[in-house]
């Protein structure tokens, strides 16, 4: 089986949607997931518009406040909220940005984890009914993230490694620990965290406005996010921290600008925010009292959770997917806290039972050159293998079975 055209691949996460063509090292556009469609009006009158389904917006350009629009956000925590929407979306997508004709590509989609088979049958029903694709396959994020970081190990790729680790994939919403094991999600097994890139973001503006700083009100959220990406970082003790910044004043740094609304000249001092934004991960109870458990100790109960015999593989392959993932440091300060937590079961195990020979369990947490995009990369890499094709259900078989034939996808583990 082989495809006319180069398969498309499009990852439809929290706050942004990647798409282009397999084959590609980054998506050829990252698109903001949010649409803007016209209000309805009540007493409309009985002559109807003929071009009332393409008057809407999408990205950056549905931002523009415009009359009689509302802006929606079609997926809200990676599952799809509004149908209509979401599939006015995919239509803009695939032929305003791609430029491309869906009856001439195969179609890879992602989906969060534990997403129900009732969204993945409807989403094929648009795939074929609508959009008339020959083939399609819905692939979860945590299984492609872990196979982008497998591609880009030469070593374990040349001994065929099978596809398993804990993928850590935080993004702008939500962050999910998925342990993955032979390509098979073990979905009992997943924690959520109500913690990502965008609160990093409030509590930078929290903070900035608690100390009085001349933060334009338009523009708040925008120079924090500037803030989080240039100058934040995760450091190793929070009192150390404090006391360098007490000791040294060159750590502090400067953001200014101007206002485009008020045309108004701001400069804020960044300090302490530098590393208490990315802490939240580690120190949630500095930002939230509804959620406490930091990410070392949810990464750890996650892991404890599986079955005994998958658990040593879990720990010695923690990869990190995700933009939320990218603060330097980041990797370091895990690996030390979850290490802690292992090796304090150890001793506890070796104290209880002296005459038991245990052996020590490694923990190594990866990284890759394409963590923020890789869910993106391992469906680009995937997509493109000749062999990967024969995976997807094609619109034959969808003729034959019906919507059902979403509800399973085959496994990763022949592929690698």
């Amino acid at each position: 089986m082989s495809a006319s055209r180069p398969p498309v691949v499009i990852d439809n996460g929290t706050g942004y949607t990647k798409m282009g063509y397999a084959g590609n090292y980054e998506p050829n556009f990252i698109v903001p997931s949010l649409i803007s469609t016209v209000t309805e009006k009540k007493n409309q009158g009985a002559a109807k518009d003929d071009v009332g389904d393409l008057d809407f917006f999408i990205g950056l350009e549905a931002t523009e406040k415009r009359l009689n629009y509302n802006v929606d956000y079609p997926i809200r925590h990676g599952i799809v909220d509004n149908w209509d929407n979401m599939e006015k979306y995919w239509q803009r997508c695939i032929y305003q940005y791609l430029s491309c004709d869906p009856e001439e590509h195969y179609m890879l989609l992602t989906e969060p984890p534990l997403n129900t088979p009732e969204n993945r049958e409807y989403t094929a029903e648009i795939m074929f009914e609508t959009f008339n694709v020959p083939g399609l396959y819905i692939a979860v994020q945590a299984v492609l993230a872990l196979c982008a970081s497998l591609l880009t190990k030469q070593d374990q790729a040349g001994k065929n490694a099978s596809v398993t680790g804990t993928v850590i994939d935080s993004g702008d919403g939500v962050t999910h620990i998925i342990p993955v094991f032979e390509g098979y999600v073990i979905g009992s097994c997943i924690k959520h965290i109500p913690l990502a890139g965008r609160d990093v973001t409030n509590f930078v503006v929290q903070q900035l406005r608690d100390r009085g700083e001349d933060l334009p009100p338009d523009t708040a959220l925008d120079i924090a996010k500037k803030i989080k990406e240039m100058y934040c970082y995760v450091c190793p003790d929070i009192v150390k921290e404090y006391q360098k910044y007490d000791t040294d004043p060159t750590r502090f740094r400067q953001v200014s600008g101007k206002d485009a609304r008020s045309n108004k000249e701001y400069k804020i001092d960044v300090g302490y925010e530098r590393f208490l934004g990315p802490e939240i991960f580690f120190s949630p109870e500095i930002f939230s009292s509804d959620f406490t458990d930091p990410l070392p100790d949810v990464v750890d109960t996650t892991i404890q959770a599986c079955p005994i015999d998958t658990r040593r593989p879990l720990y010695n392959y923690i990869t990190l997917s995700g933009g939320s993932t990218m603060f330097k440091h980041f990797v370091k300060r895990l690996e030390r806290d979850i290490k802690r937590k292992v090796k304090d079961r150890f001793d506890y195990t070796q104290k209880k039972y002296p005459g038991i020979n245990v052996k020590p369990i490694d923990v190594n947490v990866v990284t890759h050159p394409f963590q923020r995009f890789a869910v993106w990369f391992g469906g680009s890499m995937l997509a493109s293998q000749p062999e990967f094709l024969g995976y997807f259900h094609t619109r034959q078989q969808y003729k034959d079975i019906g919507p059902r034939i979403a509800r399973h996808n085959p496994v990763f583990n022949s592929v690698t």
